[in-house]
């Protein structure tokens, strides 16, 4: 079925795929749009949007980082004017923090005896915004765990773990002024557990809304059904828009663009509440 997938990582950020290679996976799906939600940027955008030529719609997106009481939440930004100066300078903000936190949770790594370089991890981030999955990858090829699943647990990078650091971060409340700032809409992404984190709080989401965020990403991969069905019934009650997005990372979680996805009409009204 058509649809629009409104959650996808590029090379960019954490995903192994270029914004072309991801375009061209969301073609091959028959998706009728994307929007692409890399981790603090939107360096993608453009050359995804060329990619397309009229075949895809691109979605101008960044998944922005935010915490609760140590606690990871992520928010996606939707048509937001990557340009305004309050939200570009708190986005470069957190990215510079990215790297420091990844230089932090390798030098856990090797107090505990794994043999990571950080020099490593930076070549496999390249231009990207560094994150936990360019270390995750870093272990594995140390033979440190046997995949990138297998980081994100307590035992090491998973949210609370021996080797994890927080990173820097907006409140969630605040996430949702800064993207509705820049003239975008705001949508709670993956409120169930997510790489070792515990869901976010009922309240939370309720202050998020209560700040104009514009929809609730209920339909994901990683959250179970009886989760989905809180999740709606939630969203319901709110007057939040009910998204399905696949978190596509490209190879890192087995290509799964499009598992999930947002019908056109529903994609009108999240646009439509813009600032």
């Amino acid at each position: 079925m058509p649809g629009f997938d409104l959650h996808t990582h590029s090379s960019c950020s954490d995903g192994t795929l270029r914004p072309t290679e991801l375009v061209e996976l969301a073609i091959s799906r028959q998706l009728s749009g994307i929007a692409l939600t890399d981790h603090d940027t939107t360096a993608g955008v453009e050359e995804a949007r060329t990619a397309a030529h009229g075949k895809l719609v691109v979605l101008t997106g960044c998944e922005l980082s935010a915490e609760h009481e140590g606690q990871p939440v992520h928010v996606l930004g939707y048509a937001f004017d990557p340009e305004e100066p309050v939200f570009s300078d708190k986005r470069a903000w957190i990215r510079a923090g990215r790297v420091g936190r990844a230089e932090r949770m390798v030098e856990r790594l090797r107090e505990l005896g794994a043999d990571v370089r950080f020099e490593r991890v930076l070549e496999l981030a390249g231009d990207a915004s560094i994150g936990r999955p360019h270390v995750a990858r870093a272990m594995v090829e140390a033979g440190v765990v046997p995949d990138v699943a297998s980081a994100f647990s307590e035992e090491w990078i998973g949210t609370g773990g021996r080797a994890y650091v927080p990173k820097p971060a907006v409140t969630p409340v605040e996430a949702v002024e800064l993207i509705r700032g820049a003239g975008g809409a705001a949508v709670l992404a993956h409120p169930s557990i997510h790489a070792g984190a515990k869901p976010v709080p009922e309240a939370v989401i309720r202050d998020m809304a209560a700040a104009g965020m514009a929809g609730l990403e209920v339909d994901h991969p990683d959250q179970p059904p009886e989760d989905r069905a809180r999740w709606r019934l939630l969203a319901g009650e709110l007057g939040l828009e009910v998204t399905g997005s696949s978190d596509c990372h490209g190879e890192l979680y087995g290509y799964r663009m499009g598992v999930c996805r947002t019908p056109a009409a529903i994609v009108d009204r999240l646009l439509a509440r813009t600032a």
